[in-house]
């Protein structure tokens, strides 16, 4: 079951390292300052935490806009999904 809502921006773990275009990054940091965060990112739940794997660019833009919570499809899973997701 996947449901949509906000999650602090600093409980959600990014664990895999991804290089952002920082104009892509900018050009949402521009939108979501306008209009907001119109399309949420994907998170996994694990264990009550947050994993995040994609929604790097939207992800940043609301960071780097001083965003404390950030709109979130949120899909619970067991640690072996967490796992696949890290090989």
């Amino acid at each position: 079951m996947v449901r949509v809502q906000e999650i602090p921006i600093n409980q959600i773990r990014r664990p895999l390292f991804r290089q952002n275009d920082q104009a892509k990054v900018a050009a949402l940091m521009d939108s979501i300052a306008e209009v907001g965060l119109q399309e949420p990112i994907d998170v996994l739940e694990v264990d009550g935490q947050y994993y995040g794997f994609s929604g790097c660019h939207r992800y940043e833009a609301c960071s780097r806009l001083g965003h404390e919570m950030i709109l979130c499809r949120v899909r619970r899973a067991p640690r072996s999904i967490l796992q696949n997701h890290l090989a």
